[in-house]
């Protein structure tokens, strides 16, 4: 970087007069706002103390015939909030200068050759008395402002007194003998105070101090040639309302109606300072010194963080953007940084106090204003490859920390100077020499290649959203949800990445399951059995493990992050909560049969299937008719002993008799001690009530062999239920006692055939 000096004043007329006035303490001699005309020929200085006099001077160069400008005025005369170079369509007259006051009052200058300045027209843009004019700004031929319009009502609430402003525009045609000014168009009424910038791509609205602060959270862009305004926030990203060509505009309440919902989950945005860029975005500076632009479309790119030079409430700090590089003047230094790549390219201490930035006096370059004169910023090789590589190697390296700090035992933190020597363990050693000697910058690029055409793909797919219809938006997301889970398979599912696959389930939860159907291939074929052609690499991703800590019963419903198995379970339950069970059978039969319903624990995750499936219900106790079924057929679906008896445990707990008998009589086959733990609760059951009277013939059928009648009527004295001292013969609830007659024929049946004791092993 280097500055060199293109002017001392003394190519200015009344030039020592001017370096007088520059060199003065920032404060309130000095000028509040220095700027040069499109030409470059004459130097504006603004003083706007509303405590003092204000005015406007104007200093020409040596060879520009005529005078110079100088109005000024004296309090309570409105202050002065903009001053702007307008384009005429007269071939003779390339520019005005306008000059406006709050109150709407607007002045229009033209400085004639040989002859000075000469007020061309006054003219007013404020319809009513009371307006007051809080922002302004041009966009091509149209002046559009911010105004604020005095309620009538004195007693009105604050929150309404908040939205008592509007966007206003008038075209404003200038000529050689005049200007036309067309009627006034109300863009947004109702609305908070906002300052208005404009671009050439469209007018930025950005909340302001008096903003209201549950709206002050995201960024307007209005394109008037599309009659579109989008709103952008880091949080939400942008999107498109349409607005009307009407003079009645956009109401702002009806506007942000659609994000009611997500407003109390934003945060405020702290804006220090904002300023245009070259490129037709927003740079925006927040109260902790980071950089940001806003791009025309919506998207939020971060460029820089000062870090411990945090914006105080009284710093001045002054942006410019010069090709690829953003220039900043911040606590008497002048900061390069490129936009690409985020770096500070460099950092200079200046040693005056009062400098000013500017790029009108020449096309294409930053100019630095200052007491002693004008300075041209020379950027010798900013952007050139060759000071590229190294930033975008020190990237790399710096990439590199973060990957092997997080599989590294040491606990003090790796940096790129102790990556480069090699003194941590033997994996940075092999990558540094690989980064330092075997891959040149051009290696480099071909390595990132694929990553780099993925990000232009994102790129891309955002520019389609934000124009897109609704309905556009949902195809775009199910293409984009398909293709991060299609990625994620085929990488280590990582914390980080298991957590990045969290928020796409939680963000996208219909693109979600879209996608597990599609990449599982997860369907029911003709007979209605659910089959999924997954391959094995998939399956062991899916039931790989889970993240330590996750897959604790007492914890209830999963929060954080989630495993993959879980994240599948919970969308089947939210969609097709049918297949929930039979998906657990699928995941069963590919883990193996001989551990399905078996002692054995799952391989990798220590917790068996059916109990990770169980962690995405409902508590119990708020459990619906539904859940409870689906927590009954996860219990069945497992084939383990202590499962299968727990379900059968509900099922008695709900009355339904009928599938109790239907799950005894499938299950008891599985085994001959699990068939003896079914009747021995079956027995214990009809000793109590009556209730499965209907079914004895099938209980009796489920006897063990090796069960005899005093095995029978010891079980049945245990839990039969207590006999009333004077029962009646026929009660009222139509129950009866348990008889000799309802147990003849499992006594007969005993009778016939003694029991074997050594037939309990049989089939084990």
């Amino acid at each position: 970087m280097k500055l060199r000096q293109t002017s001392d004043w003394s190519d200015f007329v009344r030039g020592r007069c001017l370096r007088e006035l520059l060199d003065q303490p920032r404060g309130e001699e000095a000028p509040s706002r220095v700027l040069a005309s499109p030409d470059g020929q004459h130097l504006f200085l603004l003083w706007n103390q509303p405590a003092s006099q204000a005015r406007i001077l104007a200093f020409q160069r040596l060879g520009t015939d005529g005078g110079d400008l100088e109005r000024s005025w004296q309090p309570p005369q409105p202050p002065v909030v903009g001053l702007l170079f307008l384009e005429s369509a007269a071939s003779a007259l390339a520019w005005v200068l306008a000059i406006i006051w709050e109150q709407g009052k607007t002045e229009l200058w033209r400085f004639v050759p040989a002859v000075g300045w000469r007020l061309l027209q006054t003219l007013e843009l404020c319809h009513g008395a009371r307006a007051r004019i809080v922002s302004v700004c041009s966009w091509g031929s149209q002046l559009v402002w911010c105004e604020e319009r005095p309620p009538l009502d004195a007693h009105m609430t604050a929150e309404r007194r908040a939205f008592r402003y509007c966007v206003c525009t008038r075209d404003l045609q200038v000529g050689e003998q005049g200007a036309q000014l067309s009627p006034l168009r109300i863009v947004l009424h109702n609305s908070p105070p906002y300052q208005v910038l404009a671009s050439s791509s469209g007018v930025f609205l950005v909340p302001t101090a008096a903003t209201f602060p549950s709206v002050a959270k995201f960024v307007l862009i209005w394109h008037p040639d599309d009659a579109v305004i989008l709103t952008a926030a880091p949080s939400i990203g942008s999107s498109c309302i349409k607005t009307s060509h009407s003079s009645g505009g956009m109401d702002f309440k009806k506007l942000v109606l659609g994000y009611v919902g997500l407003l109390e989950s934003m945060d405020t945005l702290d804006i220090h300072h904002c300023a245009l860029s070259s490129c037709g975005g927003l740079l925006l500076v927040s109260s902790p010194g980071l950089v940001e632009l806003v791009q025309p479309d919506g998207v939020w790119r971060p460029i820089f963080d000062f870090g411990g030079s945090a914006m105080a409430p009284g710093e001045q700090i002054q942006l410019k953007v010069l090709g690829d590089t953003l220039a900043c003047l911040l606590g008497g230094a002048l900061y390069l940084v490129d936009l690409y790549t985020r770096q500070l390219i460099e950092k200079k201490t200046l040693n005056t106090e009062v400098v000013f930035l500017d790029f009108a006096m020449e096309k294409g370059k930053v100019h630095l204003v200052a007491p002693d004169g004008i300075y041209s910023l020379e950027i010798s090789g900013a952007n050139s490859g060759s000071q590229l590589e190294p930033m975008l190697m020190e990237m790399v390296f710096e990439e590199a920390c973060k990957y092997y700090q997080r599989r590294s035992l040491s606990s003090s933190p790796l940096t790129v100077e102790k990556l480069k020597k090699g003194d941590m363990f033997q994996a940075p050693i092999a990558l540094s020499s690989i980064l330092g000697y075997s891959l040149p910058y051009a290696k480099l690029l071909g390595t990132m290649q694929f990553e780099l055409q993925s990000y232009q793909n994102l790129e891309c797919l955002k520019s389609c959203v934000v124009g897109a219809s609704e309905s556009e938006v949902e195809n775009y997301s199910e293409v984009l949800v398909e293709q991060e889970f299609n990625r994620l398979l085929h990488l280590d599912l990582s914390r980080e990445n298991l957590g990045y696959l969290n928020a796409i389930f939680r963000s996208f939860p219909q693109a979600s399951w879209k996608a597990i159907q599609n990449h599982l291939q997860l369907q029911q074929n003709g007979d209605g059995v659910l089959v999924a052609r997954a391959t094995p690499s998939v399956w062991k991703k899916i039931l790989g493990g889970s993240v330590p800590g996750l897959n604790k019963q007492e914890e209830g419903p999963l929060n954080g992050v989630v495993p993959l198995f879980e994240l599948l379970c919970l969308s089947l339950y939210q969609f097709k909560p049918r297949w929930l069970p039979p998906f657990v059978e699928l995941s069963q039969q590919y883990m193996g049969a001989s551990w399905a319903y078996s002692n054995k624990e799952g391989p990798a995750s220590g917790v068996p299937l059916y109990k990770r499936a169980l962690t995405v219900l409902p508590k119990r106790k708020r459990c619906s008719l539904a859940d409870g079924e689906l927590e009954i057929e996860l219990l069945l679906c497992s084939q383990r002993p202590k499962a299968i008896l727990q379900a059968m445990d509900l099922l008695i707990q709900h009355g339904r008799w009928q599938r109790v008998m239907e799950v005894a009589e499938k299950f008891s086959r599985l085994s001959p001690l699990l068939n003896k733990e079914i009747f021995v609760i079956l027995l214990m059951e009809f000793s109590q009530h009556r209730a499965l009277d209907p079914y004895l013939d099938k209980i009796w059928d489920l006897c063990p062999k090796d069960l005899g009648a005093s095995d029978v009527l010891s079980i049945i004295q245990q839990h039969i239920a207590p006999a009333e001292l004077d029962p009646q013969p026929f009660p009222p609830d139509g129950s009866s006692q348990l008889t000799i007659g309802l147990l003849k024929p499992l006594l007969q049946r005993l009778a016939l055939c003694p029991p074997g004791q050594d037939e309990i092993y049989t089939g084990l």
